[in-house]
């Protein structure tokens, strides 16, 4: 298991870099690509995963480039101004050189070094290479609990959790929850499909945009480096679906989505989906529910669940190289 130091481990030669970084869309056939560089990353933060990109493709621009096992992202801020920016670089190459390519990329293309959604647990790296303007983003912090609260839910802050989770149970004898397959997922696309937008707090065109990232996703299930499942109720319907990843100690949950109109539907997925990746995948310390993107609704669900800490994320204007 990986664990989250801020050391890079040294490369065994020396190669010659390219002089100028060159930026491709990212796509979904570079699902194996991206897992494989983002799985040795030092951030629990859901930006560092294959899906956090894959998902969020044409929201933010993704572009990718990979130099001697190393990946840079270009696309756009993550916040209101949707500014060209990049994500910090992770692989072989040291941070102090990878950075030092994006600045001259920058200067090349006239454009502010600029870094976004840059996670706590990675600022200081960042920092460290010189002087920056840092603005924090306040809704895109990430949402992060002990993998054996979400699966026990023990104790007696859990203890409406629990109850809503007995009421689904007594409400749907021989209830439970199957993996996502060749088998329950035409009928989950099919749930989803019938299920619409039912939040009228979200923002609706990042809305709209998920809804039909999630379609693509479960059309294409197996192209993502994904683990799912869905939940039955008592008469084999399906009520609620997931998915995530995971990423060293951590399982970052991508989709979750349940039908609000039936009890306990999302605290029994939530906690049903967390004992089976905990018992298929035992190293799990963590589980990221991701950002609340500033929804009330949405902080006020994932803060019930009392996170064991929360993962800001900044923006970081480089105060070298700077375009005139």
């Amino acid at each position: 298991m990986r664990t989250f130091s801020n050391n890079y481990i040294p490369r065994s030669e020396v190669i010659t870099l390219p002089g100028e970084l060159h930026f491709e869309p990212v796509a979904l056939s570079d699902a194996p690509a991206l897992t494989r560089i983002l799985n040795n990353t030092c951030s629990r933060s859901c930006d560092y995963t294959a899906g956090g990109i894959l998902l969020w493709v044409q929201y933010f621009g993704y572009e990718q480039c990979i130099v001697d096992d190393t990946l840079f992202i270009k696309g756009l801020s993550e916040d209101i101004s949707r500014r060209p920016s990049f994500a910090m670089p992770t692989g072989n190459i040291p941070l102090a050189e990878s950075v030092d390519m994006i600045k001259h990329y920058c200067y090349m293309h006239r454009l502010d070094p600029l870094f976004t959604a840059v996670p706590e647990d990675r600022l200081d790296e960042l920092l460290a290479l010189g002087p920056a303007e840092t603005t924090e983003l306040t809704d895109w912090a990430d949402y992060i609990y002990l993998a054996s609260d979400l699966a026990g839910l023990c104790g007696k802050k859990y203890s409406k959790k629990r109850n809503h989770v007995h009421r689904f149970e007594a409400d749907n004898p021989g209830c439970r929850l199957v993996p996502l397959d060749s088998e329950s997922l035409p009928e989950t696309i099919e749930f989803f499909e019938n299920l619409g937008i039912e939040s009228d707090k979200a923002d609706p065109v990042m809305a709209e945009f998920e809804r039909e990232q999630v379609l693509d996703v479960l059309r294409n299930f197996d192209d993502y480096p994904f683990e799912g499942a869905a939940l039955r109720d008592g008469q084999n319907r399906i009520v609620a679906f997931t998915a995530g990843e995971v990423c060293g100690d951590t399982l970052v949950l991508h989709i979750e989505k349940m039908k609000h109109s039936v009890s306990g539907a999302g605290e029994t997925i939530n906690n049903y989906f967390a004992r089976y990746m905990l018992s298929r995948h035992p190293g799990i310390t963590y589980i990221n529910r991701e950002d609340d993107s500033g929804d009330p609704g949405l902080r006020f669900a994932k803060q019930s669940y009392h996170p064991a800490m929360m993962l800001r994320k900044y923006n970081v204007l480089l105060k070298e190289n700077r375009r005139s």
